[in-house]
C-alpha cells in the first residue's frame, strides 16, 4: 500500500491486516510508514515498512524487485500515494506540476508496471487505485491534482483491460 504512513492509506493498511493479509506499507517518510507497520505488528497483525520515494520510478524498480525477492507473490497493490500542490494555473510552478503528477500518476504506473507482472502469471491479482472525484469534475486551484487524478482513471481503465484475461482485476 503507498502512502500507507497516514490518512486513507493508513486505514485500508489496518483493515487488511485486521483480515490477515501480510501488509506492505510504503511511504516517503521512513518515521510514517514503520509507525503503521508497528501499530499493525503490535495489533497482532504481520507487516513491514518500506519507505521510498514513488515519485521516483528507479527507487520504485529498486524497491519491487527487491520485495517480489522477499515476497514472490504480491496478490494486492494499492497505490494510494498521493500529494497536493494546490495552486491557479497562473501561479503554479513547473516544480509543483511535476511532484504531483509524479507523486500521484507516474508513481501507479511504475508500481503497477513492476508488481502486476507476477501477478499476470499466477493468474490471480488486485490492484486498487484511489482517485478523487477531481479527476472527473476538476477543480479550481488544482490542475495538476485533477490531471493526475483524471490520468490514474484512464490508467486504471486501461490496466484492467489488459490484465482482465489474465485474472487480475483493477
Amino acid at each position: 500500500i503507498t502512502g500507507a504512513g497516514r490518512g486513507i492509506g493508513k486505514a485500508i493498511a489496518e483493515t487488511l491486516a485486521k483480515h490477515g493479509v501480510t501488509v506492505i506499507c510504503v511511504s516517503k517518510s521512513a518515521d510514517s510508514c514503520g509507525a503503521t507497520a508497528a501499530a499493525i505488528v503490535a495489533a497482532g497483525g504481520k507487516a513491514k515498512a518500506l519507505a521510498v520515494d514513488v515519485a521516483d520510478g528507479a527507487a520504485v524498480a529498486k524497491a519491487a524487485e527487491a520485495l517480489l525477492k522477499e515476497f514472490p507473490t504480491i496478490d494486492i497493490l494499492v497505490n494510494n500515494a498521493g500529494i497536493t500542490r494546490d495552486g491557479l494555473l497562473f501561479r503554479m510552478s513547473d516544480n509543483d506540476w511535476n511532484e504531483v503528477i509524479s507523486t500521484n500518476l507516474s508513481s501507479c504506473f511504475h508500481w503497477s508496471k513492476h508488481i502486476a507482472r507476477p501477478m499476470t502469471r499466477a493468474r490471480w491479482g488486485r490492484i486498487v487505485n484511489i482517485t478523487s472525484v477531481s479527476g472527473i469534475m476538476g477543480n479550481a486551484g488544482q490542475a495538476n491534482y485533477s490531471a493526475a487524478k483524471a490520468g490514474m482513471i484512464g490508467l486504471t481503465k486501461t490496466l484492467a483491460r489488459e490484465f482482465a484475461g489474465r485474472s487480475v482485476t483493477v
